[in-house]
């Protein structure tokens, strides 16, 4: 696919754009209305994508869990093992479309892996995720980062103190997501480990706050996040911060998603994921 096309895309749903405008430069750059239409559900999440661990599996308990957030009760999907204790925690932070079905899925993974996974919902304080995703992404837009933060820290609070797990306790975010891992890890001493997924860097000059060790995954072709990558990189280091750093290249942004087939890169996908359950597994303990 044209990249200027997943480019565009990627405007639209990061800047924003508005609908009407992304569509009718979609035309433009597609050669047409009907050849958009047919490029539109390559680059829209599929909501009926099969998940990669079905919501039934038996191997994995799940329920939601609700903990007390700086803007109030935060609700979240919780996932584990189905039998074991003394379970590393992961709190997996979703992308701007909030939490849905794929993040989810994404949760059951980590619990195969081994790991208590929780995932909130950062739209609790707004009333939850929406089924629209145009809204979901208003929604979030609308947040104060301070909050989303301090709810973070309160999501990684609750985890070390869970039951179920080992007291120790680990974050990995996604797009939005991954920029609130930064946000987080600048602000929680207590947090253990963090992965972020082609996320906006924090500013350069908090890097030295980060206790943290952190894993670093970027897709080579997106421009706008890699941006801030290098200033990012040079505080870190200065900073004596332990950080690893990958890029993938010939990757879009969201490469990791793979309800979205234009940009989804499996090889990538595979590989980020389990280097980040192999960086959980030495940070925070195998169960």
């Amino acid at each position: 696919m044209d990249q200027r096309i997943i480019d565009l895309y990627d405007e639209y749903t990061h800047a924003p754009l508005d609908r009407r405008v992304f569509l009718e430069r979609l035309a433009a750059l597609a050669g047409g209305s009907a050849a958009a239409a047919a490029i539109l559900p390559l680059l829209e999440a599929r909501r009926a994508a099969a998940a990669a661990v079905a919501p039934d599996d038996p191997r994995v308990a799940s329920e939601t869990a609700v903990y007390q957030g700086k803007t109030g009760e935060v609700r979240g999907y919780l996932a584990r093992p189905a039998e074991g204790t003394g379970l590393p925690a992961v709190m997996i932070v979703h992308e701007n479309r909030g939490l849905n079905a794929h993040i989810e899925d994404v949760t059951r993974r980590m619990a195969l892996a081994g790991f208590l996974a929780y995932a909130p919902d950062f739209l609790s304080p707004a009333g939850g995720t929406p089924d629209d995703e145009d809204r979901a992404r208003e929604m979030i837009q609308g947040l104060d980062p301070a909050d989303t933060t301090a709810d973070a820290v309160a999501g990684i609070a609750f985890l070390k103190g869970h039951p179920l797990g080992n007291g120790r306790a680990g974050a990995v975010g996604f797009c939005w997501g991954g920029g609130v891992i930064g946000r987080l890890a600048v602000a929680d001493a207590d947090l253990d480990a963090g992965v972020v997924f082609y996320g906006q860097a924090p500013d350069p000059a908090d890097a030295a706050r980060i206790k943290a060790p952190l894993l670093l995954h970027y897709a080579g072709l997106d421009e706008r996040i890699n941006a801030r990558v290098p200033a990012f990189r040079e505080a870190l280091a200065a900073a004596g911060v332990e950080h690893t750093v990958y890029m993938y290249e010939g990757a879009n942004h969201a490469f990791h998603n793979d309800t979205s087939p234009a940009r989804y890169d499996a090889e990538a996908a595979a590989l980020a994921w389990q280097r980040t359950i192999d960086f959980f597994t030495e940070k925070l303990g195998a169960s």
